[in-house]
């Protein structure tokens, strides 16, 4: 198992961490670890969804440039 250091972390952010471990009846070291893990599902969640939306966009159908509006189109079928 590997070991990661932070230094710097704000006395805030530090203490609301440690309320947030106690709350949850888990070490500061545990709480922390759940917390990167977390974010780092919802991070690869994100890039799964904008990958899809990039190739739902791509496949999205545009009319060739020359075609006609479907207003005239509507225009002409009704003057028939």
């Amino acid at each position: 198992m590997n070991t990661l250091h932070v230094r710097s972390i704000p006395d805030d952010l530090y203490h609301r961490l440690q309320r947030l471990a106690q709350t949850r009846n888990r070490s500061l070291s545990a709480q922390v670890v759940m917390m990167l893990s977390q974010a780092l599902e919802e991070e690869e969640r994100q890039r799964k969804q904008a990958k899809a939306l990039t190739s739902i966009r791509r496949r999205r159908f545009t009319p060739p440039a020359k075609s006609p509006s479907s207003l005239d189109l509507l225009g002409e079928d009704r003057q028939r």
